[in-house]
């Protein structure tokens, strides 16, 4: 007898833990079909948007590494906003999630600091393009050709073969000098003369040994000007024009043939002298 009632006591409770089970899944039932749905509309308005930003950034021609991340990076974030608000639709409490986040993004920060700046500065420099691959620039006081654009660093190649690697938060910020920007290119070299010697003569000279180099262009054509008059020399500015794939030829070539040219001409460069006080 007490068996029988220890089982029926026991199915007493089964029936009504199933009750109230059946109960509170017909009343989360709505929440629940709500979430997926939800889930299913968000995920694809995600992939229509994600979608247009490609086309967007391929129309701006960004370039296709940057593109790459940026459509990822979008996805991530979207899909991240759209699993936090599924858990509210379903009831919980998503407030420790956003703090979750933002300590986690806090963290990563402090981290990666000098990293962030470098990715910054490259999309950036990506977005608005200040010089593209090829271009011969100088920046934080190195001049070399672009050989690679990336999203941390630029790579220059240096007159002497070397090659330079510069992190993008420090470039995107300093200044930037584009030989390439108006096409051919204005090489500027100095040379200094005798104070006595008259600067038509230099110029013609100067010039006439330009255009002797196979790859300076006749226009525009070579410039010769007084730069300065002081320390018992004149500095005059020699400034050729080539193209960008002749600049390193014509700017260590045009020094040596106008010295050469000074040289056969009779046309002194300056001699230092020292003046001495005596008390």
């Amino acid at each position: 007898m007490r068996y029988f009632f220890l089982q029926t006591d026991l199915l007493d409770k089964s029936t009504g833990f199933a009750t109230k089970f059946f109960n509170s899944a017909i009343g989360y039932a709505p929440k629940i079909i709500g979430a997926i749905l939800f889930y299913v509309i968000g995920s694809w308005i995600i992939g229509r948007l994600s979608i247009v930003l490609s086309k967007t950034l391929t129309a701006k021609k960004i370039d296709l590494s940057l593109q790459s991340f940026l459509v990822s990076f979008f996805k991530i974030i979207c899909l991240i906003l759209l699993v936090i608000t599924i858990f509210g639709i379903l009831g919980v409490d998503t407030s420790s999630f956003a703090a979750l986040i933002v300590g986690a993004g806090v963290a990563i920060g402090s981290a990666l600091n000098g990293t962030l700046g470098n990715f910054a500065g490259g999309v950036m420099m990506l977005i608005f393009k200040p010089f593209k691959i090829g271009d011969i620039i100088e920046a934080q006081g190195i001049t070399g050709t672009v050989i690679e654009q990336g999203v941390f660093n630029t790579t220059l190649l240096a007159p002497d073969n070397k090659t330079i690697i510069l992190p993008n938060g420090p470039l995107s910020t300093g200044v930037i000098t584009n030989f390439n920007t108006h096409g051919n290119l204005r090489v500027d070299l100095t040379i200094a003369i005798a104070p006595d010697v008259p600067v038509e003569k230099a110029r013609a000279v100067a010039v006439q040994a330009m255009l002797q180099h196979p790859k300076v262009l006749n226009e525009p054509k070579p410039e010769v000007s007084v730069l300065k008059v002081a320390d018992g020399m004149t500095t005059l500015a020699i400034r050729p024009y080539t193209t960008q794939a002749d600049y390193w030829s014509v700017y260590f070539g045009v020094q040596e043939l106008v010295k050469t040219a000074f040289d056969t001409n009779g046309i002194a460069g300056p001699i230092p002298h020292r003046v001495i006080i005596q008390k």
